[in-house]
């Protein structure tokens, strides 16, 4: 990437609209992702495990794009985030009651799902109502991402706080922050879509057509890479917090953020970062380190295993966050919801599904006598991620030319 400037041209006042809506939804999302697996243990329903964070996956493979064509095309990108801030308060409700009542397992996976489907949009809206709204994403994403990863911390630590890490008070909690960003949509300022007369194919109003960017050899290579990567870091959230409990930590919620306190540092260095160095070499960066942490984490010991936690932020930044400025700069505005909602189906959608899946198949694999053999199981993911390295290094090209979808 060639070098640009990284003053800070986006008013104070802005930052601090666009901090607050990356604050609360994160939050939120990180008060039940990251518990979910102990709060579902506590309810009798550790079966559900890699089910239940794979319907985040099977979630974004809809409704981020159908809601993204939505912002994009049919209505305000602030009022779609109002909507399903409040839809996903009242199911989370639903989720926690049917939890606490034990209702059937089935029927508690279907309402987490509905859940997921309110809730996963809201990443990708969220993020595009930001693109729309710095002056240079280059150099201000990171700024004011971070305080998604603040938001995050928070929400962890007031689960530990309130000791509800394996408890339906976990999700209550929730329902409220969701609240809190329906209600704080009402300060942002409307971002009008760009609506045209001309007719649409079913496609295009489920927001499919943004497939259309994968013809493009390095936008596909970037998308894939986040997908593959996506894969095995699909096991950190359901499956480190048993282990950090095999090691005799408790409150594992809290001790979880250790990945985000790296990704504070990630997102506050991304804007020198991509001004000072090739994408090529800021990709390559990210998946090293993810070949460190699960190498750590293999070594089944505490300090190696929260060092190995630490780097998952350095990951995240370096590969995720950064191929949504890379999508951000390389696409036309009119499709800014939609190109977002790409690298999140890709992430979240595809990679996590099958990452949850997968993981889960893989941790029971290295599980005999109900003992998961953990340096196993870290140690293959560890290898995963150095072939996904091996993949984007030799297939990206780093072309100077950035063509743009119109």
């Amino acid at each position: 990437m060639s070098p640009v400037s990284v003053r800070l041209t986006t008013r104070r006042s802005d930052y601090a609209e666009l901090a607050g809506l990356f604050f609360l939804q994160s939050m939120a999302s990180g008060m039940w992702l990251v518990p979910m697996s102990t709060v579902l243990k506590g309810g009798g329903l550790s079966s559900l495990t890699p089910y239940a964070f794979a319907t985040t996956g099977a979630a974004a493979f809809l409704s981020p794009l159908l809601f993204g064509a939505i912002a994009d095309r049919h209505a305000s990108p602030t009022l779609v985030l109002r909507w399903l801030a409040v839809a996903a308060a009242a199911t989370m409700a639903v989720v926690m009651t049917a939890i606490h009542r034990a209702w059937s397992p089935w029927v508690v996976l279907g309402l987490i799902q509905l859940q997921a489907l309110c809730s996963v949009p809201t990443s990708s809206i969220a993020s595009a109502i930001i693109f729309s709204r710095l002056r240079d994403s280059q150099a201000e994403f990171g700024l004011v991402r971070v305080w998604a990863t603040l938001g995050w911390m928070c929400g962890c630590w007031l689960i530990s706080a309130l000791n509800a890490d394996a408890s339906t008070v976990a999700g209550v909690a929730d329902a409220a922050v969701w609240l809190l960003v329906a209600a704080f949509t009402f300060r942002l300022r409307t971002v009008e879509p760009q609506r045209s007369t001309g007719s649409r194919t079913l496609l295009q109003h489920l927001g499919w057509d943004t497939l259309s960017l994968l013809k493009n050899h390095d936008h596909r290579v970037v998308i894939i890479t986040v997908a593959l990567l996506s894969l095995p870091l699909a096991a950190f959230y359901p499956f480190t917090p048993s282990h950090l409990a095999y090691l005799g930590l408790t409150h594992t919620t809290a001790w979880m953020t250790l990945g985000q306190a790296s990704e504070i540092v990630g997102m506050l260095s991304l804007a020198a970062v991509l001004a000072r160095c090739r994408l090529k070499w800021i990709f390559a960066t990210g998946l090293t380190f993810g070949v460190l942490r699960f190498a750590l984490c293999a070594l089944n010991r505490r300090i190696p295993v929260l060092a190995g936690v630490s780097m998952h932020g350095f990951s995240l930044v370096f590969v995720i966050i950064t191929a949504q400025v890379y999508v951000d700069q390389r696409v036309d505005p009119s499709w800014r919801a939609r190109a977002q909602a790409l690298v999140y189906l890709m992430s979240s959608g595809l990679g996590n599904f099958l990452g949850y899946l997968g993981t889960g198949w893989w941790l029971g694999a290295c599980t005999s006598g109900g003992r998961a053999d953990w340096t196993v199981f870290w140690g293959g993911l560890s290898a995963a991620v150095g072939a996904v390295f091996l993949y984007f290094v030799l297939a990206y090209q780093g072309r100077k030319a950035r063509p743009e979808v119109t």
